[in-house]
């Protein structure tokens, strides 16, 4: 209870007057929490380059992508960026669940202050921390060949940006509505790890079954993916599914729609959640 006591007045002492406070509050929360747990940040990163040597090694020259002898370490590259983009984003929101069971929600949510300002404040810090570490994952780009200029760079950012932005905001509705860790936990492995196996981090989307093709045409996730997948390997344009005018439209409408959820299921409960 120190956190809360320690934490709440910085929140509230200009909360009528801005609200630009109080969000920066929150986002540096999250940002310090999370270095602060070296056993996490180890997780991420080093857990998402393990799948991509093993399964990249494994698969290797096997399989075709459509782009003819392309390596399956340049394929999955991708995919396994896409991975630490969702594994930070997702996980990082279980401080939701931690700050209501140390009371420190209750103290956020009876500050004179809008509720918009909790979403906004800890969905910007879960992006930060997603993207910063997607983003560091791209020094091992130029082992698969992604020689990118400035304006492909700034495509990968934004693309990341994006994708970091719609999942940290999911995992902030979906963390509101949980009651424990282990729900939350159960959430994940249950929706959000075939949401990113059927983005085309593992196969194309045109190599797959008829009814799975569907299924990640359907997958918002499939179009980020396509972006950063331009972004990285402008010259493979074998590698894109879909146009990147579609990819980018459908991408950004998913983000909008995802933090547009969370802010009115914050905003539409007049208690603190269940405990």
């Amino acid at each position: 209870m120190a956190q809360t006591a320690t934490t709440f007045p910085v929140l509230a002492t200009n909360g009528r007057s801005s609200a630009l406070l109080p969000i920066v509050s929150l986002w540096r929360r999250e940002i310090v929490r999370f270095y602060r747990q070296k056993s996490r940040v180890v997780g991420v990163l080093l857990s998402p380059l393990v799948f991509w040597l093993v399964i990249g090694s494994g698969f290797g020259s096997s399989y075709r992508s459509g782009a003819g002898d392309q390596h399956y370490l340049q394929y999955f590259f991708p995919g396994a960026l896409l991975m630490i983009v969702l594994f930070t984003s997702i996980f990082t929101m279980m401080s939701v669940i931690e700050d209501r069971d140390r009371g420190f929600l209750s103290s956020v949510l009876v500050a004179p202050v809008s509720r918009s300002v909790i979403v906004l404040g800890k969905v910007l810090g879960g992006t930060t921390l997603a993207a910063v570490q997607g983003l560091i994952f791209l020094v091992f780009a130029p082992a698969v060949g992604a020689h990118f200029g400035f304006s492909s760079f700034l495509l990968v950012v934004l693309s990341v940006f994006l994708m970091a932005f719609a999942l940290t905001a999911l995992g902030f509705t979906l963390a509101w509505r949980m009651e424990s860790a282990q729900a939350f936990h159960a959430i994940v492995n249950l929706f959000l790890i075939p949401l990113w196996l059927l983005s085309g981090a593992l196969f194309a989307v045109n190599k797959a079954s008829g009814w799975i093709q569907w299924v990640m045409r359907l997958n918002p996730l499939t179009y980020g993916l396509d972006v950063l997948r331009t972004a990285l390997f402008p010259t493979t344009t074998s590698m894109n599914q879909f146009s990147l005018g579609t990819s980018l439209a459908i991408l950004t409408a998913f983000t909008a729609l995802i933090f547009g959820a969370a802010f009115l299921m914050v905003n539409r409960r007049t208690t603190q959640p269940a405990a």
